[in-house]
C-alpha cells in the first residue's frame, strides 16, 4: 500500500512540473502568436486547474486513471467575448459574373503575429485635424508626397493604398466570419459603425505620417455640414487625390452636395441646397438622435442570430448619401464611393470620414460627454489593423472613445444646422383637418401591419398609424416611429423617406417638421463565396426614429393616431417592401 502512494506521489510530482511548463510556455507564446488570444489565457488556465482538481481527487481515493482528465467542453472560447473577427477565414467573393474582387490579405492575418494596441506617448502635442477646403499649400504638398508614396508600395505591403482600401473592403462586406461561429460580421448598419472606421482613419493617418516621416501629420476633413464646406474641395481635383471613378455631373465646382440625395437631380439652387442641408443635418444630430440607439445604430451581439440591421441617423445620411453622391452614376453599383467593396478606394473618402468622426464627438459634445454605450459586449469588440510598422494591432472600441488620448482632435468650429430647426409646411390644426377629411374611410380601415406578404414600395404609402398612448411617461421618454422588416430584394442602392402629417409628402423635405428621417442603403456590389457548412442568412432592416420633437412642432401631442407617409425615392422603392409601421416608446 505505502508504494502505491509513493507511486502516486511520484507520478503527480512529475504531472505538475509537466503542467506547470506548459502554462508558462503558453502564456510566454500568447504575447506572439495570434491563435491563441488573450482570453485564450482564461480557458487554459481553467482547464489546468480541472486536470489538477480530477488528479487530487483521484489520489485521495485511488482510482486515478488517465482517461478520466477532463476537458474544457469549449477550449476555443472565453466565457466573455466581445464581437471579433475570424480571420482564418476569408470569403471570396463576385462583383458580376466574371469580375472576382477579392479583398483578403495576401498572407492570412490569422498567419501574423499580433500585439494589443497601446496608447500614443500623451506628453506629445496633439494632431490636429482641420477643414480641408482651407488647408494650406504646405499641408497639401505633404500630404501629396505621402500619399504617392503609400499608392507606390506593393500590395503584398500592408501600409499601402490598396491595402488600405480593401480592409474596408473585407470587413464592410462581410468577408470575415464572426469569431466563433459562421455568422458574417459586417461593422455597417449597427453600434460597430462609429468605432471602427475611427480605428480605420487613425491607422491610415499614423502610416502617412510614417511615411514623410512627420508626426505631426494629420488627417483633414471634409466640412459638408457647414455652407463654406459643402462644395468639393479643391484638393481632390489634382493629383494624387483625383479618382476617375466620380461623379462629373455631382463632383465639380461651385456645384453645392446633397448630403440627402434622393437619387435624382434637386435643381435647387446654391442657397436652396445650402438651406436644405442644414435642416437635415438638425434633424439627423439633433430631433432625431435623442437616443443613443437611434444615433449610433442597433445592438449587434456576439454569436450566432444575434446580429441586427438598424442604421443610426449619420450613417444612413449624410454617410450613406454623400457615399452615393461622390460615386460615378455610369457604374453599375456607383463605383467607387458608391459601394462598399471600392469606396475605400477613392482618396475622398478619408476626408468624408473624418467629418463623420468628428460628427461623433459633436454628438457626444451636445449630451455632455455622457459614455454612449457601457455594455461589455460593445466595449471588449476588437478589430485588426496594421500599424505604422506593419505590425498587426488588435484594438478594441474600448481603446478609441477618447480620441485625444489617441493623440489627436479636431479644430473648433461652429455648427450652424443647431439654429436650422425645420418648421410646419402648413399650419398643423389645418393639415390635420384636411388629412383627415381626405383619408377618413377606406384609410382608416387599413391595417399598418403588412404582414405575411409586405408592402411594396413601388409607390408612395400614407397609413394612419395608432398610438399606445398620448403622454410620454417622463420628459426624457421619446416617442419612436418604427418601420419594421425592411427587405431590400437585390443588392442596389434603396432610398425612402418618412412623414408624419403631411399633406403633401412628395413637395416637401427635411426642411419641413413632417420629415421624420430616412432610409438610405448602399449596395455591397459583391456576392460571397461561402465556405463549406456556412449559410447565408438574410434579415430584415428595422428603421427607428425618434418624432417627439416632431410631435411638439406639429401640435400633435394629444392625438390618438397619426398619418404616417413613406415616400419612395428615385425610383429605387421596386427593390423594397416593409413589413409594417408602429410606434414603441424609449426611455
Amino acid at each position: 500500500m505505502e508504494a502505491k502512494r509513493w507511486l502516486h506521489a511520484v507520478l503527480f510530482t512529475f504531472v505538475m512540473v509537466g503542467l506547470f511548463a506548459s502554462l508558462v510556455i503558453n502564456v510566454s507564446n500568447e504575447e506572439h502568436t495570434h491563435m491563441r488570444e488573450e482570453k485564450n489565457k482564461l480557458v487554459s488556465i481553467s482547464t489546468t486547474f480541472l486536470w489538477l482538481k480530477k488528479i487530487v481527487s483521484s489520489l485521495a481515493f485511488g482510482d486515478w486513471q488517465f482517461n478520466k482528465v477532463p476537458v474544457s467542453e469549449h477550449p476555443e472560447k472565453p466565457h466573455r467575448v466581445g464581437l471579433s473577427p475570424n480571420t482564418s477565414s476569408c470569403h471570396k467573393s463576385f462583383a458580376k459574373p466574371g469580375f472576382q474582387v477579392y479583398c483578403c490579405p495576401p498572407k492570412p492575418e490569422s498567419e501574423e503575429p499580433v500585439i494589443d494596441f497601446e496608447f500614443p506617448d500623451p506628453s506629445v502635442p496633439l494632431r490636429i485635424r482641420k477643414r480641408v477646403h482651407l488647408r494650406d499649400s504646405d499641408y497639401i504638398a505633404k500630404y501629396t508626397r505621402a500619399l504617392k508614396i503609400m499608392k507606390s508600395l506593393p500590395y503584398d505591403d500592408p501600409r499601402s493604398f490598396g491595402r488600405q482600401a480593401d480592409m474596408h473592403c473585407i470587413y464592410c462586406t462581410g468577408a470575415y466570419n464572426q469569431k466563433y461561429t459562421n455568422d458574417i460580421l459586417s461593422i455597417h448598419r449597427s453600434w460597430l459603425f462609429f468605432p471602427w472606421h475611427r480605428m480605420l482613419i487613425y491607422f491610415h493617418e499614423r502610416i502617412l505620417a510614417s511615411l514623410i516621416e512627420d508626426d505631426t501629420f494629420s488627417l483633414s476633413f471634409w466640412n459638408w455640414d457647414a455652407p463654406e464646406g459643402m462644395v468639393t474641395p479643391d484638393m481632390y481635383f489634382k493629383e494624387p487625390f483625383i479618382d476617375t471613378e466620380r461623379s462629373e455631373t455631382h463632383v465639380r465646382r461651385p456645384k453645392v452636395a446633397d448630403i440627402n440625395y434622393n437619387f435624382v437631380e434637386s435643381n435647387l439652387k446654391p442657397e436652396e441646397q445650402i438651406s436644405k442641408n442644414l435642416a437635415f443635418m438638425y434633424h439627423q444630430m439633433v430631433s432625431g438622435a435623442k437616443k443613443v440607439e437611434l444615433f449610433m445604430g442597433c445592438t449587434y451581439k456576439p454569436g450566432t442570430n444575434n446580429s441586427c440591421d438598424g442604421p443610426g441617423t449619420v450613417e444612413l445620411a449624410p454617410h450613406n448619401a454623400l457615399h452615393s453622391w461622390v460615386g460615378k452614376e455610369s457604374n453599375r453599383y456607383l463605383e467607387n464611393m458608391g459601394v462598399f467593396y471600392a469606396a475605400a478606394r477613392d482618396p475622398i473618402f478619408y476626408a468624408h470620414h473624418s467629418n463623420i468622426d468628428r460628427l461623433w464627438g459633436v454628438w457626444k459634445e451636445l449630451r455632455n460627454n455622457e459614455p454612449e454605450i457601457v455594455d461589455p459586449d460593445w466595449l471588449e469588440s476588437y478589430f485588426y489593423f496594421h500599424n505604422e510598422k506593419s505590425q498587426l494591432v488588435r484594438i478594441k472600441i474600448r481603446d478609441v472613445l477618447n480620441i485625444t488620448k489617441l493623440g489627436y482632435d479636431y479644430e473648433k468650429i461652429d455648427h450652424p444646422w443647431l439654429n436650422a430647426r425645420p418648421k410646419p409646411s402648413m399650419d398643423p390644426t389645418i393639415a390635420r383637418h384636411a388629412l383627415n377629411m381626405r383619408h377618413n374611410g377606406y384609410l382608416t380601415t387599413q391595417s399598418s401591419d403588412f404582414t405575411p406578404k409586405g408592402r411594396t414600395l413601388d409607390s408612395t404609402i400614407t397609413v394612419k398609424v395608432h398610438r399606445p398612448k398620448n403622454q410620454r411617461k417622463t420628459e426624457n421618454e421619446e416617442e419612436i416611429l418604427v418601420v419594421y422588416g425592411i427587405d431590400i430584394k437585390e443588392d442596389v442602392y434603396v432610398k425612402f423617406d418618412v412623414y408624419v402629417n403631411a399633406i403633401d409628402a412628395t413637395t416637401i423635405g427635411p426642411e419641413s417638421t413632417e420629415f421624420a428621417g430616412t432610409y438610405v442603403s448602399l449596395p455591397k456590389g459583391i456576392t460571397l463565396v461561402l465556405n463549406e457548412g456556412e449559410v447565408k442568412r438574410k434579415s430584415k432592416s428595422t428603421l427607428k426614429l425618434g418624432i417627439s420633437e416632431l410631435l411638439d412642432g406639429l401640435q400633435a401631442n394629444e392625438e390618438e393616431s397619426l398619418w404616417v407617409t413613406l415616400v419612395p425615392r428615385g425610383g429605387t422603392g421596386v427593390h423594397t417592401s416593409v413589413d409594417g409601421i408602429r410606434i414603441e416608446y424609449m426611455a
